[in-house]
């Protein structure tokens, strides 16, 4: 499966294979009574300007390991493999990280594969791609023909934008209108000024809470995923304490309900993996 993530690179980043390098010494949590939680920029609603349901997670996490947050936001780099790099087992070569934990890393085995350096663990999201429409400018949906002729919004460098320039050899292409950021296509269907978006269920959800006047629709994109991707955390792989002490932080607040209710707070239901 191969993943992108916009720049707020999103979801799912093209995976290229890294060879294993050398890891240097990283300093436990516990030493310095923090934990340090690296997580998107311009990745609303989970994490942008240090806010969002992953800043949230993380400073949950932290108080149910008895530590203080230390929040790393990082810019996505040009795929995955450099984030995780980065953020989790090496650091950058400007000295920014690396992190304890990074969140909001695909649960998928070819990055696993491709990144032996770290450990991917405790999905605690299930993400898919949605079609919400107007209902005034497509009152009814049963197919892709429905969108013939309308005004269709994606994000730039998205797998939203990627599956619906590509869909049917380029039979939307005209229609498409690319924006800076999902969050700005959604306005632009909420100002009338489109008749549908495509983006992950997160953003939309976030974005329209559930106004009627926007249905949400499973379009047959021939290259989506139906079933999505999970979303979990990355350790560097030689952290397995600090790893078990995370899913079952992760597991308490599922139990309890709060990781529900942190992902409510921005309008977004969680799904369990």
């Amino acid at each position: 499966m191969t993943h992108r993530l916009p720049s707020r690179r999103r979801a799912l980043r093209a995976c290229l294979l890294l060879g294993a390098g050398l890891v240097p010494p990283l300093p436990r949590a516990a030493d310095a009574g923090t934990l340090k939680v690296a997580v998107y920029n311009e990745l609303a609603p989970f994490s942008d300007k240090g806010q969002g349901i992953d800043a949230d997670l993380g400073a949950a996490l932290a108080a149910r390991l008895g530590l203080r947050l230390a929040l790393l936001p990082f810019n996505a780099g040009d795929d995955l493999n450099d984030d995780l790099r980065n953020m989790v087992w090496k650091g950058h070569y400007l000295g920014y990280g690396p992190a304890d934990v990074m969140l909001h890393v695909p649960v998928d085995r070819m990055l696993m594969n491709a990144n032996p350096q770290v450990e991917i663990f405790a999905p605690y999201h299930v993400e898919t791609v949605r079609l919400v429409r107007s209902a005034q400018a497509i009152p009814a949906f049963d197919g892709l023909d429905a969108l013939a002729g309308k005004r269709i919004g994606v994000e730039k460098v998205s797998i939203a934008g990627m599956v619906m320039l590509g869909e049917q050899n380029g039979r939307f292409r005209e229609q498409v209108r690319i924006y800076p950021t999902a969050a700005e296509a959604l306005q632009q269907l909420k100002d009338g000024k489109l008749d549908a978006v495509l983006a992950t269920r997160s953003e939309i959800e976030a974005a329209l809470r559930g106004d009627p006047a926007f249905p949400v629709e499973q379009a047959p994109f021939e290259r989506l995923p139906r079933a999505g991707w999970a979303i979990g955390m990355a350790v560097r792989k030689d952290r397995t304490d600090l790893a078990r002490q995370l899913q079952a932080a992760l597991n308490a607040l599922r139990e309890g309900g709060e990781l529900r209710a942190l992902f409510g707070r921005y309008g977004v239901a969680v799904v369990q993996p």
